[in-house]
């Protein structure tokens, strides 16, 4: 019989977005996106340490369709580059923003608030989307120790896979667990997002199989 999973002390489980707006009712709901709570409280309970991050966007944020008077996912070249326009959500101190019921709050040692910049979307858990404004996460982990930062969450095809590239390109290694995720899935993104974690050296795999 298989042991089951227990991370090191260098090892960190980080929990992307798992939030309101981002599960079914919500203003950006992923599909099944209520899934992955189950897992990932199951998840939290075999590492040592966990991470959470929450989108906290203020008011008319420069990512939000409506603060240009687009649709919903339609694109805009702002200052940093292109920009997916997103319906509002996750707007700060809004029910949307708050972390799903039944996700357990109880382990997370930090939460990393992303994307409350007014003028500058954010889908990695280290860096703005201009890839150059830092979140601190990275000065955190390594003050901390860990070596090996596992990642799930919502969404899987942005901000866990920013999230989990960054990671690596900061030193850390870096797995997407993947049924521990959902996707937006927004034109083929998921199968491009799975083809460039896997060529970049992010490892992807099922919470069952962690121990392999």
């Amino acid at each position: 019989m298989q042991q089951s999973f227990q991370a090191t002390e260098a090892e960190v489980l980080v929990v992307v977005d798992v939030q309101n707006d981002f599960c079914p009712g919500g203003a950006l709901a992923v599909r099944r996106g209520d899934e992955v709570v189950p897992v990932i409280n199951r998840l939290a309970s075999q590492f040592r340490h966990v991470i959470f991050t929450q989108d906290w966007h203020s008011p008319r944020h420069a990512s939000f369709a409506s603060t240009h008077g687009k649709k919903p996912f339609e694109t805009l070249r702002l200052a940093y580059g292109e920009q997916v326009l997103w319906p509002d959500h996750c707007v700060q101190g809004t029910p949307g923003a708050d972390f799903h019921p039944a996700l357990d709050r109880r382990p997370a040692e930090l939460v990393v608030r992303k994307g409350f910049r007014q003028n500058i979307d954010s889908y990695s858990a280290f860096f703005e989307n201009d890839h150059h404004t830092r979140t601190g996460l990275s000065g955190y982990l390594r003050d901390r120790g860990f070596q090996h930062a596992y990642f799930c969450g919502l969404a899987l095809d942005f901000c866990v896979k920013w999230s989990a590239l960054d990671a690596l390109q900061e030193g850390f290694r870096s797995t997407v667990i993947e049924d521990a995720c959902r996707a937006i899935d927004l034109d083929g993104s998921l199968a491009a997002a799975l083809v460039e974690l896997r060529t970049a050296g992010v490892s992807l795999v099922q919470s069952a199989r962690l121990a392999a």
